[in-house]
């Protein structure tokens, strides 16, 4: 979900005002688009925010430009004043309010960047609480198909998250369980089955999806090694991304509950991974949790994440048969451990008979994605060398900041970094030393990383070296600011 270009105007700091179009505000902006052409529509998609100065634009041409930019579909227009006109053409303004096209006035001292980073962040963060909600909904349906009922209870659940029906059923498409409202339909499903009962690999498409102006549908089915069943969701609205993902994650769970004997590992190893995603999402407690429900618990303090590559299986195995206290979780197509911080080189050790072994530096479990981060790289290093066992530390570039003091390091960065923080409103000083550095001092690339002109950037410059009082040429100052820029994330 893309904010609004509502949410966009409230913003006080942008100080931006609508002059037409004020019944179309609730459009999703997408995108900025910053463009002085008079015809930039073969460069849109449709839902941007278009930014312009108007340079080139003349009060006979500005109907047919709206026009064009209407049929393109865009959101909305805004045009930054002080520059090539004091004030926004009134030509321009009558054509918008015709068209219903919003219209902003973008003052001189707003610049469009703070615009596109505004929009940039809310979409950030729209995804973010997506991801979230998602997580939040697996967790849920983790815990109920832990409960007595199994998979009842996670058709149950199913249904209730995703405000619809749900079923399950079995391999010859008899309901065995039913939640939700007007779950009847599945009967109209039974035709439907036959498309997925060929075994997984073999020219049978994983899910079925059926949609009617009034209902849609998704039919998956259960079973690793062959279908032994379905289960089928439907919900008056369309599915949203989400909503896909907490559906995939029902099948997954069902899948486990439905499997025995070797199936019943499977489906505990199924568990661990849903406890790893748990982790990776920030939500320790409900990993323990259900890490719990299978008489186990997480290592203590601090750990050291490794990533394993080679069979799953005989690492799962492994690990279970010799390292009480250990964790692990398939996870792609590699294992992922979490092993106390005083014994990861050892698991590291004999694991490394089964293939390559990446690993990170000790962190908490808050710093857990950072950790599988790190195995992961140290992983792709051990497939390119000899050495089986890889430790990120030793990667060749991270040396220097695997050294620095964690609290040193930050103390140094927020202090050499404070006056550019707290200067005024223009935190777009940060970001313009940050793509100046990363493109060697070259203006050109930096200001077209920036997406500003290069005497934008050279007095972006002039002021940092100011507010820091070193000078940028310098490469010892260059070489500081970067590792802090570089600690600061």
């Amino acid at each position: 979900m893309a904010p609004t270009l509502r949410t966009v105007v409230r913003r006080l700091p942008l100080k931006l005002a609508v002059l037409a179009g004020h019944d179309a505000l609730d459009s999703q902006v997408r995108w900025v688009a910053v463009s002085e052409l008079e015809d930039p529509t073969p460069f849109l998609e449709g839902g941007e925010l278009v930014l312009t100065t108007g340079m080139r634009l003349h009060e006979a041409d500005a109907a047919p430009y709206v026009g064009r930019l209407v049929a393109r579909k865009v959101t909305g227009l805004g045009f930054g004043v002080g520059l090539g006109h004091e004030e926004i053409p009134a030509g321009l303004v009558e054509a918008a309010a015709l068209a219903g096209l919003p219209l902003i006035e973008v003052p001189r001292d707003t610049p469009f960047v703070a615009i596109s980073k505004l929009v940039s962040d809310l979409i950030a963060a729209e995804q973010y609480e997506e991801i979230s909600r998602a997580f939040a909904a697996q967790g849920r349906l983790t815990r109920a198909a832990l409960r007595p009922e199994g998979a009842a209870a996670v058709i149950d659940r199913l249904a209730h998250e995703l405000g619809g029906w749900a079923a399950l059923l079995d391999e010859a498409g008899a309901v065995r369980h039913a939640a939700g409202r007007d779950a009847s339909h599945v009967a109209r499903l039974l035709p439907e089955l036959e498309r997925l009962r060929k075994p997984a690999g073999r020219g049978a498409p994983a899910s079925l999806a059926l949609s009617t102006p009034a209902e849609h549908i998704v039919v998956q089915p259960l079973g690793a090694r062959r279908v032994r069943g379905f289960f089928a969701v439907g919900a008056e609205r369309p599915f949203t991304p989400v909503a896909h993902t907490v559906v995939n994650a029902a099948g997954s769970l069902l899948t486990l509950a439905i499997e025995h004997g070797r199936e019943h590992l499977a489906a505990e190893r199924r568990i661990r991974a849903a406890v790893l995603r748990l982790l990776l999402a920030g939500q320790a407690e409900a990993g323990r949790e259900v890490l719990g429900l299978l008489g186990e618990t997480l290592p203590a303090d601090r750990l050291v994440v490794l990533a394993v590559r080679g069979d799953r299986e005989a690492v799962l195995d492994a690990v279970a048969a010799d390292f009480a206290g250990v964790f692990a979780a398939p996870d792609a197509e590699r294992v992922v451990v979490l092993a106390p911080e005083d014994r990861a080189d050892g698991v590291a050790r004999a694991l490394a008979e089964y293939g390559g072994v990446g690993l990170g530096a000790p962190v908490g479990l808050d710093d857990l994605r950072a950790g599988l981060d790190q195995a992961d790289r140290a992983l792709a290093a051990a497939g390119r060398g000899t050495e089986r066992v890889t430790r990120f530390a030793d990667l060749a570039g991270q040396g220097l900041l695997s050294l620095l003091d964690a609290e040193a390091a930050e103390a140094f960065s927020a202090a050499l970094l404070a006056p550019l923080r707290e200067y005024g409103s223009r935190a777009d000083l940060l970001e313009s030393l940050r793509a100046y550095l990363a493109c060697n001092g070259h203006w050109d690339a930096a200001a077209q990383r920036l997406g500003v002109h290069r005497h934008t950037l050279r007095y972006r410059m002039r002021r940092v070296a100011e507010l820091l009082g070193r000078d940028l040429d310098d490469p010892g100052a260059r070489a500081e600011l970067w590792v802090a820029l570089t600690t600061a994330g």
